[in-house]
C-alpha cells in the first residue's frame, strides 16, 4: 500500500484527543476493577472487552467496505496483536490487585521501555542524554513502589510488565499510524486479538451474573472510542507534541478509583510518577529533534531506516 499523505501536525487536536483518551481509557480502567471485584477473573474480562468492542466497530467496516482492511502490513499487525494482548492481560490483572492510581503511575514507563527496546531490538543508537534519562524514569518507579520500605505486590509486577509491553507496542503503532487510518488500526487488533484472548479463557469461564452484563457490555464501546482518540492522537501530531498531555491519565484516574472504591494513593506515588513522566516527556522532545535530521523511515520498518551513528550524546 502506498504511504497515505499525512495532514501538516496539528498539536491543539492532537493534545484534545489525548486529554479525551485519558479520561475515556481511565473509564475503562474503573469498569476492569468492577468486574474483578465482582468476581470476574482478567481473562474473561479481557476477552469481553474484546468482543464488545469488536462488534462496536462493524457498523463502521459496513460502511466502509472490506476493502478498508485492505493492508500489506498484515504480519505487522499479527506482531502488534500479540504484544498487545500481553499488555491488555497484564494490565486488567494488575488493577484487579492493586489501587488504578498506581498502576497508571507505573504505566508512564511505557515510553522508557520504548527506548530501550528501540536500542536492543531495533539496534538506535541511544546516548547518554537518553540513557540518563530513562535511569531517573526507572528510579521513579522505585520512588513509587519502594522496594524493602513496602511489599511488593504481584499487582506491581504486573503493572511493570504491562508497561514493559505498552512501550514495545507503541514502536509499531506509531509505525501502522504513518499508512494505515487510526480506525483500521484499531480493529485490526481487536479483530486478531479477540479469537487468540477467548482460548485462555476458556479455561477460567464462568458465565457473568445478570447484574454485571451491562458493565460487561460498556467495556466494548468504552475502550473502542478510547483507542481511536488516542490513535488520533499520534496521528494528529507528533508524539513529543502530545506526549505532556498523557499525564492526564493519573488524575482521572486517581479520581475515578477514588469515587467508585475509595481508593487514596500516597504522596511518594505523584512524586514517583511526576519523576517518571518528566522524564519520558524529555525523551520524547530529544527523539523528535533527532528524527527531524533523519531518513525517512520506510513504510514497513518499525523505527529510524538508518539511524545516524554519528550524532552526539542523547
Amino acid at each position: 500500500m502506498a504511504a497515505a499523505a499525512k495532514a501538516a501536525p496539528n498539536p491543539l487536536a492532537g493534545a484534545l484527543w489525548m486529554v479525551l483518551s485519558c479520561a475515556i481509557l481511565s473509564l475503562l480502567a474503573g469498569l476492569g476493577r468492577h468486574l474483578s471485584a465482582a468476581g470476574m477473573h482478567p481473562f474473561e474480562i479481557v476477552f469481553f472487552r474484546l468482543l464488545f468492542a469488536l462488534l462496536v466497530m462493524m457498523p463502521w467496516l459496513m460502511s466502509r467496505g472490506v476493502g478498508v482492511l485492505k493492508t500489506e502490513r498484515l504480519r505487522l499487525y499479527m506482531v502488534r496483536a500479540c504484544i498487545s494482548m500481553g499488555a491488555m492481560t497484564t494490565w486488567f490483572w494488575s488493577i484487579s490487585l492493586v489501587p488504578i492510581g498506581e498502576v497508571t503511575a507505573l504505566s508512564f514507563l511505557a515510553p522508557l521501555f520504548t527506548t530501550v527496546g528501540a536500542a536492543l531490538v531495533l539496534g538506535e543508537v541511544v546516548r547518554r542524554r537518553r540513557w540518563t534519562a530513562t535511569l531517573i524514569g526507572f528510579l521513579g518507579a522505585l520512588v513509587i513502589i519502594r522496594p524493602g520500605l513496602i511489599e511488593m505486590q504481584p499487582g506491581h509486577w504486573m503493572a511493570l510488565s504491562s508497561a514493559v509491553f505498552m512501550g514495545t507496542s507503541a514502536l509499531v503503532v506509531k509505525s501502522l499510524t504513518n499508512t494505515e487510518s487510526p480506525a483500521t488500526v484499531v480493529f485490526y487488533a481487536n479483530m486478531i486479538m479477540t479469537p487468540l484472548a477467548l482460548v485462555p479463557a476458556l479455561f477460567v469461564w464462568q458465565t457473568p451474573a445478570l447484574e454485571v452484563w451491562p458493565y460487561v457490555v460498556a467495556m466494548g464501546p468504552i475502550a473502542a472510542v478510547g483507542h481511536i482518540t488516542l490513535t488520533r492522537a499520534f496521528a494528529a501530531a507528533d508524539a513529543s507534541m502530545i506526549a505532556p498531555f498523557d499525564f492526564a491519565r493519573l488524575p482521572f484516574a486517581v479520581l475515578i478509583g477514588f469515587l467508585a472504591f475509595g481508593e487514596l494513593i500516597d504522596s511518594w506515588t505523584w512524586v514517583g510518577a511526576g519523576i517518571i513522566f518528566v522524564a519520558s516527556v524529555y525523551i520524547a522532545r530529544r527523539e523528535a529533534q533527532l528524527g527531524a535530521q533523519r531518513p525517512p523511515t520506510a513504510p514497513g520498518v518499525v523505527g529510524p531506516a538508518a539511524p545516524d551513528r554519528t550524532r552526539d550524546s542523547r
